[in-house]
């Protein structure tokens, strides 16, 4: 029962760490990798807040590092499905009736947790497991996590704010319950706070979670789970279940009980999914909620009247910062022939300069792909391109790669005289980036060809001085991006400021990082009062002359 209209901690973005040679957070962040690559990890999954040990172990690697194992992670199968199922179904009386501030106080206290105490833990556990660079582990394991948290909590107080009008004689009320079931979160690699916010998101909201995390992201999630039971996350309310795929999937779907799919990753999965829960449909108690958040082939525009310096750093930090692991990483790029020897140059100079390596050495600006069967895809395409030289392809640029010690592989671009040349269309994830230099008096068709060539719609940006120019594209590429920058890389969304997500093959564009997103894990029901009900059945109309 709740005793007051409460307001929570009004959210401030989490500062940045530069982690600057002397600096303390440096120093510690250095020890905690230290710390951590020396253990051997044997994660499992935690069901009812108890680990499970299945014996049916699968090795963790760190991609950039193959010779050091992390460690083995316990599979879940249909039997941890279906025992994460009933968890969740146990545990969501007694959270669904808790109060709401007091759902957010845990997730409010586990942003504290975050900040303080296991900042370096979680971000070397980001390192390790997923290869980020200390820089893009701060912004997404430390940060982006601590504002979706703090944000979430900030935006139940205001849905539970809004409350429709009451005129005299009546009371009229909205209840945001939870949903009528479990939430399946399914979550990528590529983020530790999209791993993060997928489940507490909902959860925050009084629902109860089975949580599927990336088999190659396990560590980091490993420490989610610690740091949520230290605020004091009820047993069951959020249930962990690393393994694969269908085998976790086939109960989750075929339960009466799922209420909601919180997804992101790929676009096929997620088609895939959404068809499996189209096919059960009458089985289940009501509708699930479809949230996902899929591919991008995201684009950069760059028009004429454009700054040269500031198109080649958005490029290479669009492009290349996580390897290109971004679902928003600048993907292909559009460039006129006035600029393109200029940005060439400027650009290849860029290329060359970029350190990639072992991520525990800072001065490293990339770390490796993620596992094997994306360097396999990678390569293949960066090799498809080198043979398509003279046909569809101008010149390819960068683009070295090694996998004797880890996955690694340059900054690559591909220049294509074909427009519709597979890597300006097809989603490669990795760091990969293709351009297709446009003549300048083309600017409307090339409009066309950024709108049409592709079947997402995630985020693009555009780079011009011409104000003009600029509303003009915005108008033009209305529909091609979720999320539009104007003389900034297409990366880089932050919480409360630019809420995320696309249209098209890239999601149901629900935006996380805002109230929206939350409204989704939110049943709403209306409670009309009446102070002064009717004590008769006619209407004055029917009286009479």
């Amino acid at each position: 029962m709740s005793h007051g209209l409460f307001e929570t901690p009004p959210p401030v973005n989490e500062p940045v760490f530069g982690y600057e040679p002397g600096s303390p957070a440096r120093a510690e962040l250095q020890a905690e990798l230290k710390r951590q690559r020396a253990e051997s990890f044997e994660l499992a999954p935690i069901i009812d807040g108890k680990p499970v040990h299945t014996g049916t172990l699968e090795t963790l690697l760190s991609p950039h590092d193959l010779a050091t194992p992390i460690g083995q992670v316990h599979q879940a199968g249909p039997e941890q499905a279906q025992q994460a199922i009933a968890a969740a179904q146990k545990a969501k009386p007694a959270w669904a009736a808790l109060p709401w501030e007091h759902r957010a106080s845990v997730f409010l206290r586990a942003a504290h947790l975050i900040r303080t105490k296991y900042r370096a833990a979680l971000n070397a556990a980001t390192m390790l497991g997923q290869s980020k660079t200390a820089h893009q582990a701060e912004i997404d394991a430390a940060c982006e996590f601590i504002d979706f948290l703090a944000f979430n909590a900030h935006y139940m107080t205001q849905i539970m704010r809004d409350q429709p009008d009451s005129p005299t004689g009546l009371w009229n009320r909205v209840e945001s319950r939870p949903l009528d079931g479990f939430v399946f979160a399914i979550t990528p690699f590529n983020f530790t706070a999209i791993a993060g916010n997928l489940p507490t998101a909902p959860a925050m909201c009084g629902n109860t979670v089975v949580w599927k995390p990336a088999a190659t992201a396990m560590l980091s999630a490993h420490f989610i789970m610690k740091i949520l039971a230290e605020s004091g996350l009820p047993p069951g309310v959020i249930n962990l279940v690393p393994g694969d795929g269908p085998a976790i999937g086939g109960p989750v779907f075929a339960s009466p009980e799922l209420a909601g799919l919180h997804f992101t990753g790929s676009t096929g999965v997620f088609q895939t999914l959404w068809q499996q829960i189209g096919e059960n449909i009458r089985n289940y108690r009501q509708y699930p909620r479809i949230v996902g958040e899929t591919g991008g082939k995201d684009f950069v525009l760059v028009h004429p009247s454009a700054d040269v310096e500031t198109v080649s750093v958005g490029l290479l930090r669009g492009a290349y910062e996580y390897q290109g692991q971004k679902c928003s990483a600048a993907s292909r790029a559009y460039i006129p022939k006035s600029l393109w020897p200029q940005i060439r140059e400027r650009l290849g100079a860029f290329m060359a300069d970029v350190q990639v390596g072992d991520v525990s050495d800072f001065r490293n600006f990339m770390g490796a792909v993620i596992d094997a069967k994306s360097y396999k895809k990678l390569t293949g395409a960066i090799d498809e391109a080198r043979s398509n030289v003279g046909s569809g392809v101008t010149e390819v640029i960068g683009g070295e790669f090694d996998d004797s010690k880890g996955y690694f592989i340059r900054p690559t671009l591909i220049v294509a005289d074909d427009p519709k040349y597979r890597t300006m269309k097809e989603e490669l994830f990795g760091p990969v980036l293709s351009v297709f230099v446009y003549d300048d008096n083309k600017w409307d068709e090339t409009l066309k060809l950024v709108d049409t060539t592709s079947e997402y719609a995630l985020t693009g940006a555009v780079f011009a001085t011409d104000r003009h120019v600029i509303d003009h594209a915005m108008n033009a590429l209305r529909y091609s991006a979720g999320n539009f920058y104007i003389n900034d890389k297409p990366t880089g969304a932050v919480v409360g400021q630019q809420p995320f997500g696309g249209s098209r093959a890239s999601g149901t564009n629900d935006k996380a990082g805002s109230a929206l997103n939350l409204m989704r894990w939110i049943s709403t029901r209306t409670i009309k009062e009446n102070f002064s009900p009717p004590t008769q059945w006619r209407y004055p109309s029917m009286a009479g002359e």
